[in-house]
């Protein structure tokens, strides 16, 4: 059972910048795609973005790229997620998660990361 451990988060100026680390456990990390996602107040978890098991690709949801940079580190079993240009809305809390070998679903998360934007 992979652990993941979310850090990163806190109290930002909106059009400053945070960077969120998440690091896993265990010895095949490199194996799998990963993934962030957020979920706001009384709103449902949305996707933020993805990266391959190789950081050879990345997508990104529409309301953050181009300020939202998803990076990942095999040797140290972390994924990262540079934000840049925050917003009010970007208020959440930011969870990192793994997906499933074979194109799966995203079946282990972390416990999440708080992240406040002020206006």
């Amino acid at each position: 059972q992979v652990q993941l451990v979310e850090s990163g988060g806190g109290l930002v100026q909106a059009g400053g910048s945070l960077r969120l680390s998440c690091a896993a456990s265990g010895r095949t990390f490199s194996s799998y795609a990963m993934g962030w996602f957020r979920q706001a107040p009384g709103k449902e978890r949305e996707f933020v973005a993805t990266i391959s098991w190789s950081a050879g690709s990345t997508y990104y949801s529409d309301s953050v790229k181009g300020r939202f940079t998803i990076s990942r580190d095999n040797a140290k079993n972390t994924v990262y997620l540079q934000m840049n240009s925050l917003k009010p809305e970007d208020t959440a809390v930011y969870y990192c998660a793994r997906q499933e070998l074979g194109g799966g679903g995203y079946g282990s998360w972390g416990q999440g990361t708080q992240v406040t934007v002020s206006s």
